[in-house]
């Protein structure tokens, strides 16, 4: 192959803006990945052999090979060294260990929301004796999720540094200074007058990271928007230029705020930023089970203000956010990244229950056709009130909810125990029948209401549904496992009463 001859186009992960378009000549690709295999073997020799025969690992993956991460670590590097490429892309926890297991020794290349999201499910005795190595990349991965993954798989994950303009261009392992992979240089510029720069308060500007190495355009030197230490073997990443904002003449370094904020008990990680439009810090807050305990039994505004109050000590009044968002899981996307985009739409406070995808099933008696939605099935048997025939005609239908944790109608319902107000359910039983059902239907009042179980933040409950055309009547019943929660009957027409 003549590596001067072609390239390819990459795009930038946009989390920041526009995506750009990146141009990678195949000399410069083959460059890093002969830095990567300098730098780590994974086969070991064969039983009995001796010399160069050497097994070959099989290289998973949970990220994208059309980015600068995959493509290379997931793609070019197993092909160019002769090992094992499993194409497909294995997006949860389940399918990685699944695919995994067949194989004697492999390597996972993923990213941290999906290390984050392993948690005690997997099979740690099946999968130790296999794994050689876990890359991940596009974020930083915490130093808790490094721990538990050397801990129960006995395999320290390899943190990879970059970007798509740079490629690959350091790694660590744990709590350590980032090492610059073989045959790239980094560094900081040279003659910044720190004190006649410095802020208001004395502190010295962050120095920014210059990087060179064979995989970028010859004679190129890229600098970076990321702040650094520099060390004896190496560097510390002190946050992001791009990501230090001013609020009224004081300068707030957002990532710090972050780092403060998941040091409380009640945050397992936390994004925070400017909204376009507004000049006040807004946070976006997944929350430990601690924390959704506290959510659950204190109320919103309770959590809000300790987590205020933990802040308050250590960052400036400006840097405490104001507007508050708390939710399970921040929206990484597959690349480890999240979008400004992703973030703003995230902040609103949602008012609808979050649908559970569901493979389609086949009841005796009763085939989904692959027309209905996904995430909707139809009603096999009654076992519910309001659900009421052996055979469940073409108008029923059955859906798998979960409970936001920042759900809007909690507000005023109550303020230190937040529960799902009935006509909300009523409301959400309507919208989905006028969805899936007939969008003709419409609400003429409603009858043998029962609520006997209350619904909480972050519950996962059932709601069957069935109309009956004939006598214009939805039934619904929500269910938490095999608990009723609600249960009634909707008008779709007016009653006539007898003169």
């Amino acid at each position: 192959m003549d590596l001067d001859s072609g390239a390819v186009v990459l795009c930038t992960s946009g989390s920041s803006g526009q995506p750009k378009q990146i141009r990678k000549r195949w000399r410069q690709l083959a460059a890093e990945i002969e830095a990567l295999e300098a730098l780590w073997h994974w086969s070991k020799p064969l039983a009995g052999s001796a010399g160069e025969s050497l097994r070959p690992v099989c290289v998973l993956g949970s990220v994208s090979p059309q980015h600068m991460y995959g493509l290379p670590f997931r793609l070019l590097w197993p092909l160019c060294s002769g090992r094992l490429v499993a194409r497909r892309q294995l997006v949860y926890p389940e399918a990685l260990q699944h695919a995994s297991l067949p194989h004697a020794d492999f390597v996972w290349i993923a990213s941290p929301a999906l290390l984050k999201r392993l948690g005690t499910s997997l099979d740690h005795a099946a999968l130790r004796g296999g794994l050689r190595q876990i890359v991940s990349s596009g974020g930083p991965l915490p130093g808790e999720i490094s721990d538990m993954l050397a801990r129960d798989l006995g395999c320290r994950p390899c943190e990879i540094y970059g970007s798509s303009e740079t490629g690959a261009v350091a790694w660590r392992q744990g709590d350590t200074a980032w090492q610059p992979l073989p045959g790239a240089e980094v560094g900081v510029p040279a003659g910044i007058d720190g004190a006649a720069a410095a802020d208001a308060a004395g502190n010295p500007p962050p120095q920014t990271l210059w990087i060179r190495s064979p995989w970028l355009m010859p004679g190129e030197t890229f600098q970076s928007n990321d702040a650094v230490q520099l060390t004896a073997d190496g560097f510390r990443l002190l946050g992001r230029m791009d990501r230090i904002v001013k609020i009224e003449e004081k300068r707030i370094a957002l990532p710090a705020v972050e780092q403060a904020l998941a040091l409380h008990p009640y945050v397992n990680e936390a994004r925070v930023d400017l909204v376009a439009g507004e000049q006040r810090l807004s946070a976006l807050i997944a929350l430990t089970a601690q924390g959704i305990h506290a959510l659950r039994n204190g109320g919103r505004a309770a959590l809000a203000q300790a987590l205020r109050a933990h802040l308050a000590p250590t960052q400036e009044a400006l840097a405490v956010p104001r507007h508050l968002r708390f939710v399970r899981e921040l929206p990484w996307n597959a690349q480890g990244k999240l979008s400004r985009a992703d973030f703003e739409r995230a902040l609103a406070r949602p008012r609808w229950p979050r649908e559970i995808a569901s493979a389609p099933t086949q009841d005796a008696g009763c085939t989904v056709e692959p027309a209905l939605p996904a995430h909707a099935s139809r009603v096999p048997s009654a076992t519910t009130t309001g659900v009421e025939s052996v055979d469940a005609p073409p108008e029923a239908r059955r859906y798998q909810l979960e409970i936001p944790l920042d759900l809007r109608q909690f507000d005023g319902h109550f303020a230190t125990t937040p529960v799902v107000p009935g006509v909300a359910q009523i409301d959400w039983a309507m919208n989905l029948a006028r969805r899936d059902l007939s969008t003709e239907l419409t609400f003429c009042g409603a009858d043998a209401l029962k609520f006997q179980r209350l619904i909480r933040p972050g519950d996962q409950i059932d709601l069957a549904l069935r109309w009956e055309p004939a006598k214009g009547r939805l039934y619904f019943e929500f269910r938490a496992g095999d608990q009723p929660c609600s249960s009634g009957r909707i008008l779709t027409q007016a009653r006539h009463d007898p003169a």
